[in-house]
């Protein structure tokens, strides 16, 4: 009878804050949830000395922990797990081993792309241009999502009709945006880009500021750092401050909670000083990254002129000690891969390239797609090869539409192109 009166006032005061959790009507198990929690208290959104057991492991919270913002979540009907989320206060994230395991979280910048309505004409020549959502680490992000992963971006957009819009996109395509800040007093950038007839992109940018190149380290979103797997960033958000510091803490943030960093310089010369500081400011975190991505140009930039073909050159002037993973991308020609222990070449998938914007994003979504399922992909050579074909296949698909965003494929595009390759 005790039991039965403890349940119905545990299970009154849960009710009152898990309406909007249980938004898929899912059914709770009582009496698995009872005996699990010793002692709830809701008032002013409190726990007092709780003992939370979940799956034979116990969770202590110290008495009057604050909690500002904590989610439930069930990992089956049967109330496989219980998560206290604290996004403020003195309460303790959960151990490693409890992270969504194939969260990817992307850091960065968010634009918007001014694609021309046709094709192989310069910037000056191009009738009309036609807008579309775009920026390097957001463009992975969406990719990773369209192939079924879970991901989510971290950045800055202006309070204004463009950064609404790309806010809306990335919820739009299921990708976590809770780490989007707007900045009112700064515009959303713009870049005008085209694929010229000799087969080279042209950019123009509009920034200086703009508000990605605003964001605070008080305005990450330091949940979705401690819940990520894998962390992926570029070099753009290390041109000015204050986004370069807060840069450097979220990679500190996520180093220290055991996450891969995944980085893709994504070299854009007209936003540096000059080619001197974006050298130096593109090698400055080289050394702390487990995987990196560099296309073939990238390489003679930042080794100043050696060939970019050359595996000595890749291995003794770009392979760091701490780097799990060194990929070079070729284009349609496919890519390259280099490990610890082992290094070869994965061939290109051939299609008529319309736009190659975003080609390269949508390979790194990819790979890291591919990681996310599994952590240890770099250390298997045939697990590896078969994840960067799929990858080639993601990149290939892109480039056969306009725009970074709108091009990124889904897992059932990419496998239609992938029968007739062999890797």
């Amino acid at each position: 009878m005790a039991m039965m009166l403890e349940t119905r006032k545990v299970k009154r005061r849960l009710l009152r804050f898990t309406n909007a959790i249980f938004a898929q009507k899912r059914q709770l198990n009582w009496e698995v949830f009872v005996p699990t929690v010793k002692t709830l208290m809701v008032e002013h959104i409190r726990f007092s000395a709780v003992s939370v057991i979940i799956g034979g492991r116990m969770i202590q919270r110290s008495k009057n922990t604050k909690i500002r913002s904590f989610a439930i979540i069930l990992e089956s009907d049967s109330l496989q797990r219980l998560k206290v989320n604290s996004l403020e206060g003195t309460a303790k994230a959960l151990p490693d081993d409890t992270k969504r395991v194939n969260l990817v979280v992307c850091f960065g910048e968010m634009l918007i792309d001014f694609v021309p309505t046709v094709g192989g004409v310069s910037l000056a020549e191009a009738p009309a241009f036609k807008n579309a959502p775009g920026g390097a680490p957001a463009n992975v992000a969406v990719g990773i999502s369209r192939l079924g992963g879970k991901s989510a971006f971290i950045g800055k957009v202006g309070e204004d009709e463009f950064g609404y819009m790309l806010a809306d996109i990335l919820k739009q395509n299921n990708v976590d945006n809770s780490g989007v800040r707007f900045d009112p007093n700064a515009r959303t950038a713009l870049a005008f880009v085209t694929l010229r007839a000799d087969g080279e992109r042209e950019f123009m940018f509009f920034r200086n500021p703009s508000a990605d190149m605003l964001l605070c380290e008080s305005e990450l979103n330091l949940g979705l750092l401690k819940e990520a797997s894998i962390f992926h960033y570029g070099s753009i958000s290390l041109i000015d401050e204050p986004c370069k510091s807060t840069h450097l803490a979220a990679m500190e943030i996520a180093k220290k909670n055991g996450t891969i960093l995944s980085y893709d310089p994504n070299l854009r010369l007209p936003l540096w000083p000059s080619p001197e500081a974006a050298r130096e400011g593109i090698m400055s975190i080289w050394d702390q990254a487990d995987i990196i991505k560099i296309s073939e140009d990238e390489i003679t930039f930042l080794t100043g002129g050696d060939d970019p073909y050359d595996d000595n050159v890749v291995l003794t002037k770009l392979f760091h000690p701490n780097l799990k993973l060194l990929l070079v991308t070729e284009g349609s020609d496919g890519c390259r891969y280099y490990t610890k222990e082992f290094h070869g070449k994965v061939q290109g998938v051939k299609v008529k390239a319309v736009d190659t914007t975003g080609a390269g994003d949508a390979f790194v979504s990819g790979v890291l797609w591919s990681l996310a399922s599994n952590m240890n992909l770099y250390q298997d050579e045939k697990s590896l090869r078969d994840a960067l074909l799929f990858a080639n296949a993601c990149g290939a698909t892109t480039v056969t539409e306009r725009g970074a965003i709108p091009a990124l494929p889904t897992r059932e595009a990419v496998l239609q192109i992938l029968p007739n390759v062999v890797a």
